[in-house]
């Protein structure tokens, strides 16, 4: 029995010491997404404040492909030392084990959230030759255009496609949905008016609303966005509730010891503090995360559970 509390004594000291003492080498950040992209922009300011901290190189690395699974899967098959990170997001984390027959991994056993980094509600836009300037009028048209209506989305199965899914199911719309790779053919498409509607986030439609050729109608956050003040939320326009957020967070693998995904956790939420990262992000038209480990895995509990529902109703499904 000594022998056996002697042994968990210094392991509880092994495990206090690593946490100390990490980093001992370069920390990899992969990122599921190119060069410029948001996410990228994301993972290079907290980078750079985090080598500071770490007093060890922080490396990101850019995985893009399979919708965010291969970084994502890379993070979760990586050594559990906490030196390899991962900025994972809605799509490979709380959508894919309801989009995909088979995934390489899975979410909740293979990865460990560490902290929510930061998140990005999305705009209902359409074109200004709309009549429609409320929610309630929007909803109005729509209903009158029947099986006429379509709305884009950059790409099925992503949190754009799937606000307008909820939102169509709560308002009792019908439609036709049309796809797009990314953003800006999505908007182009509202704007030309191949497609009627469209959610995403508004830093994308900036340059075809500053040239006037779409307009907003409502945001998805729970509360009005700060950078969108006069643009009222879809929940005080008629629909309780109603919430949409695209978001992100710090991933490592499962194994990894408490005492250093508390310890990254702590060194990411004080970056998450500093004035010049704050700002940096709210030019993104970004919202700053932050908070514990179990307060990210009860978020990303209650957004399987959300959205698993919406995706089965609309059978939305990927063949891998």
């Amino acid at each position: 029995m000594k022998k056996l509390a002697a042994l968990l004594f210094a392991l509880v000291i092994c495990a206090v010491a690593s946490a100390g003492t990490w980093p001992t080498k370069p920390v990899r950040l992969i990122v599921p997404a190119p060069p410029g992209s948001s996410l990228d922009v994301i993972a290079r300011i907290l980078s750079d404040k985090l080598r500071l901290s770490w007093k060890q190189p922080v490396i990101v690395e850019n995985k893009a492909g399979a919708g965010g699974l291969i970084a994502m899967d890379m993070v979760a098959k990586a050594a559990p030392d906490g030196t390899t990170l991962g900025i994972g997001f809605n799509g490979p984390i709380a959508f894919g084990p309801f989009l995909y027959k088979k995934m390489p991994y899975e979410p909740a056993r293979d990865l460990i959230p560490v902290v929510l980094t930061t998140s990005q509600p999305n705009v209902l836009a359409v074109s200004t030759e709309n009549p429609a300037n409320t929610l309630p009028e929007f909803t109005a048209w729509a209903r009158q255009q029947g099986d006429k209506f379509s709305y884009a989305s950059v790409g099925l199965g992503s949190s754009s496609h799937l606000t307008m899914e909820l939102f169509r199911k709560q308002a009792g719309l019908r439609g036709v949905h049309v796809p797009y790779a990314g953003s800006p053919p999505a908007g182009l498409s509202v704007a030309a008016g191949e497609t009627q509607a469209l959610f995403t986030v508004e830093p994308a439609l900036l340059p075809l609303i500053q040239g006037r050729r779409i307009k907003l109608i409502a945001v998805t956050s729970a509360k009005r966005s700060p950078r969108m003040k006069e643009l009222p939320t879809v929940a005080e326009a008629g629909y309780p509730g109603f919430e949409s957020l695209a978001w992100n967070g710090f991933f490592t693998a499962a194994g990894t010891p408490r005492d250093l995904v508390d310890r990254i956790n702590a060194d990411v939420n004080a970056v998450l503090e500093d004035p010049t990262v704050r700002d940096a992000l709210a030019q993104q038209g970004l919202e700053v995360g932050g908070g514990s480990p179990s307060q990210f895995k009860d978020f990303i509990a209650r957004e399987r559970l959300k959205w698993g529902t919406i995706i089965e109703e609309a059978g939305i499904r990927f063949e891998q």
